[in-house]
Parts: structure tokens; C-alpha cells; sequence
């Protein structure tokens, strides 16, 4: 790396940090408010959860609690844990401070937009812009509560944009290269294992992996890098999974629940018919649109172990096999809860903060206002504007900007993906689920963009003739 690249790649990095910074604390700090999922994460710092839901705003502090199981696994506890020993470190009485992860994601995301720039080919101009685009796309009102919340989003966005970060530094030469090395195994490590949605990463970062090459590599070379990265990253993520419960498997049994109560079966449609097709009796539909842990759910219904084996991913699956219709208007539901991108039950802002209960924030509302004002059309926007990514993606592999089309491949179809696997198989809270369908999406378009501006200009090599330094003539024998 030469030193004008690391110094620039410093300015962004201290540019990003300083607008960050001024984002989440300024005029108010702003976060995210536990929807009842912080508990997972809170009982593995033996922190305490509040004595009641506090849904409408966020709770920036935790204290000390008895130690209680969660299987959960997230890589968000690798965060926690670090503002946890952090807040201790500066005198602070909370087991984790919100204020203090805030401030740490600020610094993690900062030096991930500075070093996906020194990943891009660009002029400095165009490396100009991507540090503006993807500090707007971090910064975005969507996204950024996320980084100060006990829930495990700001996890997935950071290691997704370190992901593709990875890949861009692994198409570099020299230091750079080595960096993407490191930073690819940091984003896969972080970004796969932030929630069970994210293990779809697998086979796309194994195969983004695996395509990642250079010009004039052959052979053993050409694979030795890859696939030991994908070893790494492989190797750690079966490490810790296998800590817990692995895909979140203890939570099928009430997403399909979900998925049959909340959205097959929803009371608009035909409700006895969904009912004697998934094969449930029709007394069952009184529990349309309960909860799995409700009092008065269809699980505390004596007749539930008799029809149990129909709560199931096979009985869902082939309901949506025979009703096309019915599937594609979950699906359609689906992007529409994508592009809302905001759920209108969480706050953005603490308790004292003198703001309304389930207040939110727009400091940066540019991709997220945009998606909103074209949520009612769902899929019509969102399938079109995949389309442009994958023309962009393309046309990067024909003109040879091959880690372009990587990226945005990659994003692009861990969005598709994503898209139908909250909107089919967990029913519930899609506006929230569904943000790992719009962030990806939008990063994409980022990448899109970028693969279309110009190229930085090769440094001429230096001739024997034009060197400066003087010729140095051997003495004569």
C-alpha cells in the first residue's frame, strides 16, 4: 500500500467516524428499542432485562442480573461483549451501555467504508463518492438504530459491508491484498453467524469466494488463498454454531405457527378452505392472527397435539406448492414490507429523551424515504430494480471489473433469498425481518453505481531512459 493510499484511506476513516458520531449522539442519542428479542443476547452478559417491554422507546442502560440459558447464537455477542469490557474500562456501572456499542459500531463502521474505498478501482473523485454513498446507506435511518440496540441486526450490515469489503481487497495487489484476507474472514465470521436469516450467506460467500481471482493467476495459486479463507471462515462458523442452538432450530415449531396463523391463514382470505387444505379442523379459526407464546394460542387448545404434526415446514411447503396465487401474494406482502423499512412498533429514542412514545427519527432518510414512498408497489419495484443490478453485475464481468459483479451478485441474490424466507416462513414482524432484503438491495444498487464510473489511472511504468536517478556504469574489468 503506498502511503498516499493509506493516507487517504485515514481521512475517510477519521471523516466517516467524526459524521457517525455527530449522527447517533447529536441533538439526542438514538437507537433501537427491544421488540423482546434482547433478552437472548442480554442473558449471555448476565444483564438485566427490564420489568416490562419497553417496545416504544429505547433503553440505553442494563444492570447486573442472575445468570439465566440462552441458546441463541449471534455474532452481536461479540460486540456486546467488547462495549461491555469497554463501558467497565471507563468506570461505567451498566453490564452493557448502548451508548458505548453505539460509539464502538460507529468506529467499526467508519474503518469498513474506509477500506471497501481502498478496495475500488476508482479515481479518487469516484472513491470520493463511494465514501459518501456508503456512509448514507450506514447512516440511513433504516439501518443505523440497529447499531445501539440488544437486538442482532447492526451485526448482519456491519458484516455484510465487510464481506464485500473482503472480496473487493482480495482483486488489490501487495498489503491491500493481504488486508482483504483478513477483512473477508472478520466479515464472514460476523455477517454469517449474526442471525440464522444470515447462514443463507453460505454458499454465496463460498462461491464469491471461489470466483475471486486475479489477472494471471493459474493454477495452485489461483486456489490456495480462496479456499483457506473459506476453511477459516467455515471452520469458525461450525465452531460456533455448534455452541448453541444451530439455525435457531428451538424457534421452527412457532415460525411455522406464525407462518400458518399470521399470513396463510390471515381472515381475509378463505379462511376455512386454507384451514382443510393445511389440514387443521375449522375450529381452529379463532386463532387467526395469535401469537405461539399467547395465552389463549391455539398450543393451549386441546385438540393442538392431534394436529402438532401440521405445524411443520413440510405442511407449509406444500401449501405453497398447490397455491401458487396464495404464494405470490405472501411474497408480494413481502416487498412491500421491505421497502416500508421502518416497524411501526419500535422507537428510535430513550425514555427521558423528551420525545413521544414510539418516536423515530429521519436524520438520514434518503434510501429508506425513497423505499417508502414506493412500498405499495412491493414486488414491482423490488424485481425491477434486481434486474439493474444484475445487468450491472453483467456487464462488470464483460468489461472486466470482475469484482464488481461479485459484490453485487452476491447481495443481490442474499436478498432474493432472504425476501422469501421471512415473508413464507416466519409470518410475523415482516417489516423487521425484511430489512435484510432492503439492505442488501440498496448496497447493491451502491455497487452498481460505482461499477459504472471510471477506472483510476495506471501509473506509467518507469523507462530505463526517463529514470532520474543516474546511470551507473561498472568499472571496467
Amino acid at each position: 500500500m503506498r502511503p498516499k493510499e493509506l493516507r487517504f484511506g485515514l481521512g475517510i476513516f477519521a471523516a466517516a467516524l467524526g459524521l457517525l458520531l455527530v449522527r447517533f449522539l447529536v441533538p439526542r442519542p438514538v437507537g433501537m428499542a427491544d421488540n423482546g428479542d434482547g433478552w437472548r443476547l442480554l442473558c449471555q452478559l448476565d444483564a438485566a432485562q427490564p420489568n416490562r417491554l419497553l417496545e416504544g422507546f429505547v433503553q440505553f442502560g442494563y444492570g447486573p442480573a442472575a445468570p439465566c440459558d440462552s441458546p441463541y447464537v449471534s455474532s452481536q455477542i461479540w460486540l456486546d461483549w467488547a462495549a461491555s469490557k469497554l463501558g467497565g474500562l471507563f468506570g461505567g456501572s451498566d453490564v452493557l451501555n448502548l451508548l458505548v456499542l453505539g460509539v464502538l459500531t460507529c468506529v467499526l463502521i467508519a474503518a469498513a467504508i474506509a477500506v471497501t474505498v481502498l478496495g475500488l478501482d476508482l479515481r479518487r473523485r469516484g472513491q470520493a463518492v463511494a465514501a459518501g454513498l456508503l456512509l448514507l446507506v450506514m447512516a440511513d435511518s433504516a439501518f443505523f438504530g440497529y447499531f445501539a440496540s440488544v437486538l442482532s441486526e447492526g451485526a448482519a450490515f456491519l458484516g455484510i459491508l465487510l464481506i464485500c469489503a473482503g472480496l473487493l481487497l482480495l482483486h488489490r495487489t501487495g498489503r491491500l491484498r493481504l488486508a482483504g484476507a483478513v477483512v473477508t474472514v472478520l466479515g464472514g465470521l460476523v455477517g454469517i453467524n449474526a442471525k440464522s436469516q444470515t447462514l443463507l450467506l453460505i454458499p454465496l460467500f463460498a462461491l464469491a469466494l471461489l470466483l475471486t481471482r486475479r489477472k494471471g493467476e493459474r493454477g495452485r495459486k489461483r486456489w490456495a488463498l480462496p479456499l483457506a479463507l473459506l476453511s477459516i471462515v467455515g471452520a469458525g462458523t461450525l465452531a460456533m454454531q455448534s455452541q448453541g442452538d444451530p439455525a435457531n432450530s428451538v424457534y421452527r415449531e412457532a415460525n411455522m405457527y406464525h407462518a400458518i396463523f399470521d399470513s396463510i391463514v390471515d381472515g381475509k382470505h378463505d379462511t376455512a378452505g386454507d384451514l382443510a387444505a393445511l389440514g387443521l379442523p375449522e375450529s381452529f379459526a379463532k386463532y387467526v392472527g395469535t401469537g405461539w407464546w399467547d395465552e389463549h394460542g391455539a398450543p393451549n387448545d386441546p385438540l393442538y397435539p392431534q394436529y402438532r404434526d401440521k405445524i411443520s415446514r413440510r405442511n407449509v411447503v406444500h401449501y405453497y406448492a398447490t397455491h401458487p396465487g396464495r404464494t405470490a401474494e405472501i411474497l408480494q406482502q413481502g416487498g412491500i414490507d421491505a421497502l416500508t423499512a421502518r416497524p411501526a412498533n419500535l422507537g428510535s429514542f430513550g425514555e427521558l429523551s423528551g420525545q413521544p412514545r414510539l418516536s423515530k427519527e429521519y436524520r438520514v432518510p434518503v434510501f429508506s424515504g425513497l423505499a417508502a414512498l414506493a412500498a405499495p408497489l412491493g414486488l414491482f419495484v423490488l424485481v425491477p430494480v434486481w434486474l439493474l443490478i444484475g445487468w450491472a453485475g453483467v456487464r462488470a464481468f464483460r468489461r472486466k471489473r470482475r469484482e464488481y459483479g461479485l459484490v453485487t451478485f452476491l447481495l443481490v441474490f442474499f436478498a432474493a433469498g432472504q425476501l422469501g424466507l421471512s415473508a413464507l416462513g416466519e409470518g410475523i414482524e415482516g417489516v423487521k425481518h425484511q430489512l435484510l432484503t432492503l439492505f442488501p438491495t440498496v448496497l447493491a444498487v451502491v455497487f452498481a453505481i460505482l461499477s459504472l464510473l471510471p477506472r483510476a489511472e495506471k501509473e506509467p511504468e518507469t523507462s530505463a531512459e526517463d529514470d532520474p536517478r543516474p546511470e551507473i556504469i561498472p568499472a571496467a574489468a
